[in-house]
């Protein structure tokens, strides 16, 4: 199996990562989380039916959606070469959608790569929607790795690649506080 610290995401993308992360939760029974395909038309197709050519049907929410221990979650996946994230890496409509869906008392994060650090980190969707807010009042387009909460960093633990549960699990504990 890869490993993530050092040559980290050498050979593997980030969603790997997370997708095998979500199969070893899958099996302790810590949570259910599945990936959003995204919908698309085919166009063409080559003569072993593999699809050539395709458009997107409809805007697509969040890579990931499922529930932790009875909570419901969705999240995105980015990754980041620099230490500034663009803003416009997000969509208005996955945006509406964290925000609609922490409005129905679920929890929305973003999972960070900072793939020159090699570190990966739990964003709070409050935190997201305060830098979309900041934006949208004419302020930055981005937001700095200087900006994130250090304390949502993740850390890999033996088989859980991507471990974000610990970053929740602290989101969830600062929120009752």
């Amino acid at each position: 199996m890869a490993t993530w610290k050092g040559h980290g995401l050498r050979g593997s993308t980030l969603e790997d990562l997370i997708n095998r992360t979500n199969e070893a939760y899958r099996q302790r029974h810590l949570a259910l989380i599945q990936k959003v395909p995204t919908p698309i038309t085919p166009v063409d197709m080559n003569s072993q039916r593999q699809i050539t050519l395709a458009y997107f049907d409809k805007k697509s929410t969040v890579d990931y959606i499922g529930a932790v221990q009875g909570i419901p979650v969705c999240f995105d996946a980015k990754e980041c070469a620099a230490d500034t994230f663009p803003l416009q890496n997000l969509h208005e409509h996955q945006v509406e959608f964290m925000r609609e869906f922490e409005e129905q008392k679920g929890i929305a994060f973003i999972v960070l790569y900072y793939t020159k650090r090699d570190e990966m980190y739990y964003v709070p969707f409050r935190d997201v929607y305060g830098f979309w807010r900041r934006m949208e009042s004419g302020g930055r387009k981005s937001f700095t790795y200087d900006e994130i909460d250090k304390d949502f960093r993740i850390y890999p633990k033996g088989e859980y690649l991507c471990h974000y549960l610990e970053g929740m699990n602290a989101d969830l504990c600062g929120r009752a506080n």
